[in-house]
């Protein structure tokens, strides 16, 4: 038995599909969408069209377009991380995207690989959602952290806006104007919004029920407790914010003792696969006589059975909230 290259092509073309969706998404919504923008997407927006109102509605559609699209099939396992990253394509753009990578990676996998048709069919539909999933997942992921991480610093300069004279809604627009992207959108959002005569309190909460952050529930709550019983809005949120780094703290000081049993858990789960690669570049034959052996599947079934309960045990032992 020889080590086959059809795995290699096979994760050649899934970087590729990723590479792929990334470079379609700038290409169609342009480079200000990407988080790592210097001018935030809404600014840019209003400096093309001028239309307040215009901007705001599409950028609230987008927010919004992937929790209405749950009862679509297949798409409830996509909607949340799309909606926390606020993906701008369209649920039917993205199920689109998922149908043509598939197409593109079963010719990819036709020009490339001797598989037989049905294997490259459901590889490439593999492929297809699979990238899509993924690619979403790491948007989520980075623009989450980006939010926790810039949240601080935005409540900081609202108690500094709020001390010098300002009121609430223009602390909120310069929030929007000041910091960068996510946050300055979602803030920017907010205070258009406040504009058109909606109320602050109930725009925050919508916006931490969509993003289900718990620190912008914190700080829905105080503004609305603010709102409705009076008191030093600054003093508050300057609590929060101490409150908000706290947290931040803890939970980083937490992933760095708990980094070491995480990947020990990846680790043992990845050596076996790196061992059984190992050996047969070393020893192409090693597993031929035990391959002719009737429990050689159900062991190997077996074998990935427990592999996966290591990475799920492991994940639950280290998973603490904060």
């Amino acid at each position: 038995m020889t080590l086959s290259a059809e795995p290699i092509i096979y994760a050649l073309i899934f970087v590729g599909v990723l590479v792929l969706v990334e470079g379609i998404y700038l290409t169609v919504f342009g480079r200000s969408i990407s988080l790592n923008n210097r001018v935030n997407r809404r600014l840019e927006m209003l400096d093309k069209s001028g239309n307040r109102e215009e901007v705001m509605e599409k950028l609230r559609k987008e927010m919004q377009q992937h929790l209405k699209a749950r009862r679509l099939p297949l798409y409830a396992i996509l909607s949340d991380k799309a909606q926390k990253a606020a993906i701008a394509f369209t649920p039917r753009q993205l199920i689109l995207l998922m149908v043509g990578l598939s197409v593109l990676a079963f010719i990819g996998l036709s020009v490339a690989t001797d598989t037989a048709a049905p294997v490259r069919a459901i590889a490439s539909v593999g492929i297809g959602v699979g990238g899509i999933f993924t690619w979403i997942s790491m948007k989520a992921s980075k623009r989450m952290a980006l939010l926790e991480e810039q949240l601080p610093d935005a409540i900081e300069l609202m108690v500094r806006s709020l001390r010098v004279g300002h009121p609430f809604s223009s602390a909120i627009g310069i929030v929007a104007t000041e910091v960068g992207d996510p946050l300055a959108t979602e803030f920017g959002i907010i205070a258009d919004e406040a504009a058109y005569g909606r109320d602050m309190g109930e725009a925050l909460k919508e916006m931490a029920e969509r993003l289900d952050m718990q620190d912008l529930r914190f700080l829905a709550v105080a503004v609305t407790i603010q709102q409705q019983s009076g008191g030093n809005l600054a003093e508050i949120l300057a609590g929060l914010a101490q409150v908000i780094r706290a947290r931040f703290r803890l939970f980083r000081r937490v992933k760095a003792i708990t980094a070491e049993a995480k990947w020990s858990g990846k680790f043992l789960s990845a050596f076996p696969l790196l061992a059984l690669v190992g050996i047969q570049l070393l020893k192409p034959d090693y597993y031929d006589e035990a391959m002719e052996h009737p429990f050689f599947i159900p062991a190997v079934l077996v074998v990935g059975v427990f592999l996966v309960l290591n990475l799920i045990v492991m994940r639950a032992l280290v998973s603490i909230k904060v």
